[in-house]
């Protein structure tokens, strides 16, 4: 990470104080893992700084504070899941919802990190933090809600579910899942025990109404 920027001509200005002799991005990957293990209160400075071979002045000179660390822990690690856990693209969005969740089965249980969701971790951790911060979790988990509820808008507009299907209700029913999938890795739970959780879930998703008087005239 670049710590100055060139100036318009000459030699770029001289940065203040003592340049960082560490990389940024690989010390917030060691605080995510922390914070993820630990939660927001739970995690000490002493665990953060050990984690990510810095002392505490080089934290707060990248970071601000424990609760600046925070916030980009969380919004790199969100980055990360919306990645390799996207909810969009071709396809019904049936099956990108049990796509979405069948990804978060695999990654609320992989070994090589701690298990669950340092997203729910972070909303179930932080009960004490500042506003500030009570803010910005609450607006990442809107914004992920408002991409899940616009992709089965589309659902409704495209007539994959009918009209009259209640899109929030929906959402958070499927979030209220992801949550306690989440929760249920950090007891120990295991792969196949989550996904067992995703078939049941899916055995909800409202079908449209022209299946359901197919099926009650079938009967």
């Amino acid at each position: 990470m670049k710590t100055s920027s060139p100036g318009s001509g000459g030699s770029a200005p001289r940065p203040r104080g003592r340049p960082r002799c560490f990389d940024v991005d690989q010390a917030l990957a060691r605080a995510i893992e922390v914070f993820w293990a630990k939660g927001y209160e739970g995690a000490s400075l002493a665990d953060l700084t050990k984690a990510m071979g810095i002392n505490p002045p080089s934290l707060y000179a990248a970071f601000g504070d424990k609760e600046g660390l925070f916030i980009a822990a969380v919004r790199r690690y969100h980055e990360n899941v919306q990645e390799s856990c996207p909810f969009e693209g071709a396809g019904s969005a049936r099956s990108a919802m049990q796509g979405l969740l069948t990804e978060f089965a695999t990654l609320f249980t992989d070994r090589s990190h701690p298990p669950g969701c340092l997203g729910v971790m972070a909303m179930t951790t932080a009960t004490t933090a500042s506003p500030k911060l009570q803010k910005f979790l609450a607006e990442q988990r809107a914004e992920a809600k408002a991409g899940m509820r616009e992709r089965l808008h589309d659902a409704v507009r495209e007539g994959e579910l009918a009209a009259d299907t209640d899109v929030a209700a929906l959402v958070n029913f499927y979030v209220a899942m992801i949550d306690g999938m989440s929760l249920q890795a950090r007891e120990g739970a295991t792969r196949k025990a989550l996904l067992a959780m995703v078939d049941t879930a899916m055995r909800a998703w409202p079908e449209k109404r022209a299946t359901r008087a197919r099926q009650k005239a079938a009967a």
